[in-house]
């Protein structure tokens, strides 16, 4: 049986199209994200918590859904937006259908949307708010759940999804790693533990001195999803560890990092999310493709004025991809190293970090 299903906007737009997934209303801040593969592990990402996904690639489900492919233990995305979707999926891993997945999460999804005209109006007026009703509403109903929905900037998002108490990833090694969460994907994690570090995974509120109690040997301030602004208590733990151990970022962790040496961020129109995003390396001019997702950037205009410097740039607008302390042992990326999907170009920031870590502890000892 087909199910209606509406998508209304903040400028006024009410799409109709059909239901897929599970019957329920969410709202959230409508994104796209340009990758061609990686539906399950988009959905999983703890940064689209309090976003609306929708894919540019026209067909969703074609290969189904895995437990090997989730970023995190549950659907994090509000809602999902696709132009058609395979309800009869082929690959091997295949546990369930995508529409199967959506509906034991509670998460909503709506196809037949001309996802291409969509996008072009993301682009144009920038993301916005939009809710998704895979069931019977009236369209004055669902303007006023837009209406009272509260805006992605204004919201504290990390403490939606990060961990309560901290959970032992990899046992003590020589080397340790402490990451401290504020919606790290599962990748992340397996690099790391990749490198043959220790890894435990600790709440966002965690402080400098609880850190420093773990006798670790450095931190990496995870990605994640909302404005870095709104979770100023990660900023003191930044401040004190930094002058003890090396620290790395990644993406939301960037920005909370050049939030803490005095830059300042800035909302994107519409953000980065695919993963073909072009980044260009200052120092040797080389070019890696990355995956990306993210609505927030560091205001290059503010750098100078700290401590840091940028060490990479996006070719597509210039913003900062990249950057690194003058003095102390901190770098910081905006993309995805590790992928999840996307490209592999740049999984050498975990070796960089992971030697640097090292070489401190080397010099210090």
């Amino acid at each position: 049986m087909i199910r209606t299903a509406k998508l209304a906007l903040e400028d006024g737009t009410i799409l109709e199209g059909e239901g897929f997934g599970a019957e329920t209303i969410k709202a959230g801040e409508i994104v796209f994200s340009t990758s061609m593969t990686g539906y399950v592990a988009a959905l999983t990402d703890p940064s689209f918590k309090g976003q609306i996904l929708m894919s540019t690639y026209p067909l969703e489900g074609n290969y189904g859904v895995s437990s090997d492919w989730y970023q995190s233990e549950d659907i994090k995305a509000e809602a999902y937006v696709v132009r058609q979707v395979c309800n009869e999926p082929c690959h091997p891993k295949s546990e369930k259908t995508l529409s199967e997945f959506l509906e034991e999460n509670d998460v909503p999804g709506i196809s037949g949307i001309d996802t291409r005209a969509l996008t072009l109006k993301i682009r144009e007026l920038g993301s916005m708010k939009a809710v998704v009703a895979n069931a019977d509403i009236s369209d004055e109903e669902l303007l006023k759940i837009l209406e009272e929905q509260p805006r992605l900037e204004d919201m504290n998002l990390v403490e939606k999804v990060t961990v309560k108490e901290p959970k032992v990833l990899q046992e003590r090694k020589e080397y340790n790693v402490a990451v401290l969460d504020c919606g790290v994907k599962k990748n992340i994690i397996d690099h790391l533990i990749a490198q043959g570090v220790g890894v435990t995974l600790v709440p966002a509120t965690t402080s400098a001195q609880e850190i420093f109690d773990m006798d670790v040997d450095g931190v990496l301030v995870s990605s994640g999803p909302g404005n870095p602004e709104n979770v100023e208590i990660i900023q003191d733990t930044i401040k004190e560890v930094s002058q003890k151990m090396p620290i790395a970022g990644i993406c939301l962790g960037q920005q909370i990092i050049a939030l803490t040496f005095g830059a300042k961020i800035f909302k994107m129109k519409f953000g980065h999310r695919g993963s073909n995003q072009p980044v260009k390396d200052l120092k040797t001019g080389r070019v890696y493709m990355t995956s990306q997702n993210h609505s927030f950037s560091i205001d290059e205009n503010t750098i100078d004025d700290t401590d840091l410097e940028i060490t990479q740039i996006n070719l597509n607008d210039g913003t900062p991809e990249a950057i690194k302390h003058k003095t102390l042992p901190i770098s910081c990326i905006q993309y995805h190293p590790e992928a999840g999907p996307g490209p592999h170009d740049s999984k050498v920031f975990f070796d960089n970090f992971v030697n640097t870590i090292k070489e401190y502890k080397g010099n210090k000892g």
